[in-house]
Order: C-alpha cells, then structure tokens, then sequence
C-alpha cells in the first residue's frame, strides 16, 4: 500500500511528495485500466465524438442565429434551453408570442449597427434566422418592431378570448 501523506526525508531534510503514478499505453489496453487514463491517452473515444467529424461543427450559422449545435453548447454553458426562431406562419399563440418578443426586443432599439463595412452583421442576420427579411437600415429595424408589437398585441387578444368561455 503506496503511503498518500507526505514524507519527510531525514538524509536531505527535504520534505517531498509521493509521486503520482503516470499510466502508460501498454498498461492501458489491459482490463485493470482506468476509464479516465484511457480518454486521456485517446484510446477510449467520448459519447460526444464520432467517428466519423473530427472537426468541430459550427455553434453560429453563417446566415443568422445559432446551430442545433450552437445551442446545445449553449445549454451547457448557461443552463438554458433555447427553442430555434419560428420561421413560418405566427398561426398559434405561442409563435406569435414568441416572435413578437424577438422583434420588439432586437429591433426596437438596435443595440449595435445592422451594417459594418457593407456587410450585415449578426444582429441583422438574426432576423434571417426567424424568417424576416435582413433589415439594412434603422427604418427596416423599426418595421420589423412595428410587425413585432402586432403579434404581441394580436397575441393578448387571442390570450384574452381563451380565457372568457
């Protein structure tokens, strides 16, 4: 049994510890070996890793908002659940909601430029991921505010005509 606590050499007076024992590949192939010291030396491939990409997928779409993968990471980093933009027809009273919220929130009050350098930037881009059109000036921005605001108030009304029966 391999003594965890430090020792103190008498000859050196040195105080020193243990070493740690640093597992090697042939060690690792046989059935007495850890799990861990085996992903470590990349023998064991992870539940997450495929054999097939060994390249990292993108967490942002090129044309606006995040990818399946984008938020998933972000799942793990924040706790949250992040739903993908509704980018079909506000038919039901959550999308309208939903949408709604997204328009008025960003666009508002653009909280940075829609264009830098001639190209769109993320926050324009982020319309393209719900399925409106990418605004290129503030009176874009506030047409889709303006359409945001509808579908919220739309949205109260549909909310208030569920309750009365």
């Amino acid at each position: 049994m391999r003594d965890r606590r430090i020792k103190c050499d008498m000859a050196n007076s040195k105080i020193s510890k243990p070493k740690k024992h640093v597992s090697t590949k042939s060690e690792l192939t046989t059935k007495n070996a850890s799990s861990r010291d085996a992903k470590r030396h990349g023998l064991v491939k992870t539940t997450t890793e495929s054999a097939a990409s060994h390249r990292k997928r993108p967490a942002k779409d090129p044309e606006g908002g995040l990818t399946a993968e984008g938020r998933k990471m972000f799942a793990r980093r924040e706790g949250s659940h992040l739903r993908p933009g509704v980018k079909g027809p506000t038919d039901t009273p959550e999308k309208m909601r939903r949408k709604g919220s997204f328009l008025r929130r960003h666009f508002a009050n653009p909280r940075g430029p829609l264009q830098r350098d001639g190209k769109p930037t993320r926050l324009a881009l982020s319309a393209h991921a719900w399925g409106e059109p990418v605004p290129k000036t503030m009176e874009d921005a506030r047409r889709l505010a303006a359409k945001g605001k509808k579908l919220l108030e739309l949205y109260q009304k549909t909310k208030g005509q569920a309750r009365k029966p």
